[in-house]
């Protein structure tokens, strides 16, 4: 257990619970990594290969998440080691939040990640009472953000302002995914005129320099999920060359760590905007400093997803609905002014974004946990 203790400094994690139950065979950690700003509040994602270390990577990018956008909840995140698509998924899962019933809500709120749908948020709050999950389905009066697809569209918004800002003139972008984030980014920016000319799925991936025919794949999306990419034999590329491809802005929206400084070398694009959580490693965005790539990092664009979580939380026990429109345009309002304000602020230090952000997001943080009082 001595590892945990390597993983804390003067952030947090202020709380690291594991979970486990031998009945189901459930494996699973709660991170609480500050809550100077409220109480924890993130996502839960459930894949096999789960790790504290990455739960509690992902809770501190919470924590500068909740502050880049001024709101006032603290980091976490939670993880079950399982497979999602298991038929015991709802044991599994039923198990894992009795576990954390000390915690829940009064600590941390349940919020939908990888591996997790409304259905799932749904079953938590039956579990564990109203109020302990966010993101559950419209007709249990949620605001259901994964189905609206407001993390994507935030993206696409932080997009469209940097390549306004850039003076990109028509821009072709590639976008890695075609999950919950990346069918929505492809969806917004092909509202806004732009070419999409990669997707991918984790069945392969599909390029075409002239562009796709991104309302197309978006119906075959809702036939045949990931599989789409099988009916265009012709467009299909290698798993992982989307990120390659000759597209002036590429969207990284599905996994983390997929450039490193090495790969980074093989990207062609001029504007990179971070849709997926961690995909580009501290070198790699150095490397991108130094040759003029300019890069958004996660927690500024694809923070539509906490602001929508904002508002269900503000929701959960109001018999009211959140009409989305109002979710839309508060997301299109702060993350374009957050991705302005980091490239300022990174174009003033000379740091990379990623630190330029951290940096306003840790002045915020700071000045909560002074104020609280200390030794």
């Amino acid at each position: 257990m001595a590892d945990f203790f390597d993983l804390i400094d003067e952030w947090g994690p202020e709380k690291i619970v594991t979970v486990s139950d031998p009945k189901t065979k459930m494996r699973g950690v709660l991170v609480i990594d500050n809550t100077a700003r409220g109480i924890g509040k993130g996502g839960t994602r459930m894949q096999p290969t789960v790790t504290v270390d990455e739960v509690c990577r992902l809770a501190r990018v919470m924590t500068w998440k909740w502050a880049a956008v001024d709101l006032f909840y603290g980091g976490a995140k939670a993880g079950i080691k399982a497979d999602p698509t298991a038929p015991d998924k709802e044991r599994i899962l039923r198990s894992f939040v009795r576990k954390l019933s000390n915690e829940v809500p009064e600590e941390y709120v349940f919020g939908l990640d990888m591996g997790l749908t409304e259905n799932d948020a749904a079953i938590i709050n039956d579990e564990l009472g109203r109020g302990a999950a966010v993101g559950t389905p419209h007709e249990l009066g949620g605001v259901a953000y994964d189905k609206l697809g407001i993390t994507g569209f935030g993206v696409a918004e932080v997009v469209d302002e940097t390549a306004t800002r850039m003076g990109l003139n028509q821009p072709r972008v590639a976008v890695q995914g075609f999950g919950a984030v990346g069918h929505a980014v492809a969806k917004r920016l092909h509202e806004l005129g732009y070419t999409v000319t990669a997707i991918s799925t984790a069945k392969g991936a599909i390029a075409d320099a002239n562009g796709l025919d991104i309302p197309q794949l978006l119906t075959k999306r809702e036939e045949v999920g990931d599989d789409l990419v099988e009916d265009y034999p012709q467009l299909r590329i290698d798993p992982g060359q989307e990120l390659f491809t000759d597209a002036e802005i590429l969207v990284p929206a599905a996994l983390q760590n997929v450039l490193d400084e090495q790969s980074a070398k093989n990207v062609k694009a001029k504007l990179l905007v971070e849709g997926a959580n961690l995909p580009t490693s501290t070198a790699a965005q150095e490397y991108f400093r130094s040759t003029g790539v300019t890069l958004i990092p996660d927690f500024i664009a694809n923070a539509g997803g906490v602001v929508s979580a904002a508002f269900a939380m503000e929701a959960r026990f109001s018999p009211f609905r959140v009409e989305p429109q109002r979710i839309f345009d508060t997301v299109a309002s702060k993350l374009r002014a957050n991705a302005n304000t980091t490239l300022d602020e990174a174009a003033k230090t000379g740091e990379t974004t990623h630190v330029a952000a951290q940096l306003l997001a840790k002045q915020r943080v700071r000045a909560a946990m002074d104020l609280r009082g200390s030794y």
